[in-house]
């Protein structure tokens, strides 16, 4: 769990407009007071500093305050200007120094800490924020003028994290954006370009966070791969990509190894707890290198979804695409630096990535940066935060916890829903049970986010509010491409700087997806009412959206129509609570074959992604065809309308 705090201050500096009454013969730098509880409600405290031997704390300029071994007592650590110390508690009104035995001696100049514990383990990590000068050496020309050799000075901060090994030392792991990719990049991610890929299939971590924004300001184009992808369907990424470097978990690394050798791809690896050959090469190389200068139009990622005929395409994102859709998010969701964002979304999808760090990022805000979407502990953390953005099914899990209640969301200002429908009976019960309106949103990975529900104003349930500023969302007439007039049912079509720049290494798809005057089609189908509001009525197209992943059926169907004894099927979407649409197999199979649910199940198991799962397998007589033959799924999407229905 990662957030990040402002310093406490220990020391006051001066006695001029002081919150407290200042002790006789203060002293500078860092100072403890005892607040005396005098009965009269009088405030006075009492300098205690070099009693609770805290007399060599410096002249600071914070401290991190935390029970780091869980001893009930609450231990220092204080950033200075020339030295940083940890003191342990002792319970008895003093401190110990054990900075050095504790593993987190470290130069001074460090302008903040925060106790954290980013690895949900029970135990306080430790963040420090160092205040970084560095100046290349001077070297001298033939005439004996002075000049520089290597990089600029440079001037800014380097982050530090120190893991709690549980025994009263720390390790120290490096991981700062700054590090991730260093000057000469050989050291760490040696070959890489401005321009070259760099696919990634990791757990989500802090350092496979800063390895997103290590990529980008080294100039490269970041691919983030769910990590629910098999080998079988890595290889179709990776050979179509054709990265120059893919980071994976240690525990992957030897088979898709032999997938990234068919590209001469290197491959380093990442844990879900940081550790792995990536961060080991970057805590030994040096963290400042001079960031990539590169224009709008250049590519920043390629994400991959789904496409019409069961082959992945890969989604080209620009720079501006991504700044600019992140800076007009920050203004219409109302951030500031003050805000703290609960991130519990996976980072491998536009939602988690691009919409909730992105915009958590450009506002200077903080997050609470969880592994995984916990119920209890999300309810938790609401007393600490401001923000949730999430899909549906965060919502409906959250609404079964008796937790939830006004008094548990009254610290929070705006809970955010997209990647796929919200159920206008959840928005009203979270509006019911929280004082709370969901505020829904429409985005895709080719655009980032198109419209929002509004800050001030109706969030209207069912409605994916107004057009985002400067961009312009109309309907059409899906055949002629013909503007609809309001209420009238047609395809959204999009233009605006958010929109992608095309499908990697697909012009003629990129071609067809596009109109002449620039808009984007997107496959939807909706309308915009007479107040403005957008809204999502069904996919154009077959593509299934089952818990904000694209679910594509062609790949799921050639998958079962391989299985011995089965003779045709269809994969539908149809409403789940949960998931906005459940992925539902309608299967023909061969007299006394044998098939049902389980066998299909068991089948698929290991060949396709979990999130493409079939949740409910149906093994009929025969599909419902039109008059040439084409299956119906309109007829089985109705048929089979209610069973996931609560």
């Amino acid at each position: 769990m990662l957030v990040a705090a402002p310093p406490v201050r220990l020391a006051l500096k001066t006695p001029v407009k002081a919150p407290v009454p200042v002790p006789v013969g203060w002293k500078p730098g860092n100072r403890l007071f005892r607040n005396n509880l005098n009965p009269s409600g009088k405030l006075s405290f009492t300098d205690v500093t070099e009693s609770a031997g805290l007399g060599h704390a410096g002249q600071g300029m914070g401290v991190a305050a935390g029970d780091y071994d869980n001893d009930g007592h609450t231990d220092l650590y204080v950033t200075n200007y020339d030295h940083n110390i940890l003191y342990h508690n002792n319970g008895n009104g003093t401190f110990t120094d054990v900075t050095a035995t504790a593993g987190v001696a470290s130069a001074g100049w460090s302008t903040s800490a925060a106790f954290i514990d980013y690895d949900r383990d029970g135990l306080l990590d430790l963040a420090v924020v160092h205040y970084v000068q560095f100046y290349p050496r001077p070297c001298y020309s033939p005439q004996g003028s002075k000049d520089y050799c290597g990089p600029q000075p440079f001037e800014g901060s380097v982050t530090q994290l120190y893991r709690n090994l549980g025994n009263g030392r720390f390790k120290r792991l490096e991981v700062t954006a700054g590090n991730m990719l260093p000057g000469n990049m050989q050291e760490v991610v040696s070959g890489v370009k401005p321009g070259d890929r760099v696919a990634a299939q990791t757990e989500k971590s802090v350092p496979g966070l800063l390895l997103y924004l290590a990529v980008v300001r080294a100039g490269a184009v970041y691919l983030p791969l769910n990590t629910a992808y098999t080998l079988n369907e890595l290889e179709y990424f990776i050979t179509d990509a054709e990265p120059s470097m893919v980071v994976c978990d240690p525990a992957r690394a030897e088979g898709i190894a032999a997938i990234a050798a068919k590209v001469g791809a290197k491959v380093q690896t990442l844990a879900a707890d940081g550790e792995g050959s990536l961060t080991d090469a970057a805590a030994s190389a040096h963290p400042r290198f001079a960031t990539v200068i590169r224009a709008d139009d250049d590519l920043a990622a390629i994400l991959y979804t789904s496409g019409t005929t069961g082959r992945s395409k890969g989604a080209m994102l620009t720079h501006d695409n991504l700044a600019s859709n992140s800076l007009s998010l920050v203004d219409y969701w109302r951030f500031t630096d003050k805000d703290v964002l609960i991130h519990a979304l996976p980072i491998y999808h536009t939602h988690g990535l691009f919409v909730a760090s992105n915009v958590t990022l450009f506002a200077r805000a903080s997050m609470i940066f969880l592994p995984k979407f916990d119920p209890d502990l999300i309810i938790r953390l609401m007393a600490r935060a401001t923000v949730l953005m999430g899909v549906p099914t965060f919502y409906t899990r959250l609404l079964q916890s008796p937790a939830l209640t006004r008094e548990s969301t009254k610290h929070m200002r705006l809970f955010i829903s997209g990647s796929a429908p919200l159920l206008a009976d959840t928005h009203r019960e979270w509006a019911a049970r929280t004082g709370h309106a969901v505020l829904e949103r429409y985005g895709m990975t080719e655009t980032n986010m198109n419209t929002s529900n509004p800050y001030d104003g109706d969030r209207v349930p069912g409605a994916v509010g107004h057009a985002l500023p400067g961009v312009t969302v109309r309907v059409t007439d899906p055949e002629t491409g013909k503007e609809l007039a309001r209420e009238t049912i047609g395809m959204i079509e999009v233009k605006g700087p958010n929109v992608f720049k095309g499908y990697w290494r697909m012009p003629e798809k990129t071609r067809s997806e596009f109109r002449d005057d620039g808009f984007f089609v997107t496959g939807d189908l909706g309308k915009i009412d007479t107040r403005g509001y957008v809204h999502i009525l069904g996919r154009g197209k077959d593509l299934v959206i089952s818990g904000g992943f694209n679910v594509y059926p062609k790949e799921i169907e050639s998958e079962i129509d391989a299985m011995p004894g089965v003779i045709e099927s269809a994969v539908i979407g149809v409403p789940h609570a949960d998931f906005g649409e459940g992925v539902t197999a309608v299967v023909v199979c061969n007299k006394g074959a044998g098939v049902d649910e389980a066998s299909v199940l068991k089948a698929l198991d290991g060949r396709l992604a979990k999130f493409k799962m079939p949740k409910r397998v149906f093994v009929v007589d025969e599909l419902p065809r039109n008059a040439m033959g084409k299956v119906q799924k309109n007829i089985l999407r109705d048929r089979y309308a209610m069973i996931y229905a609560k």
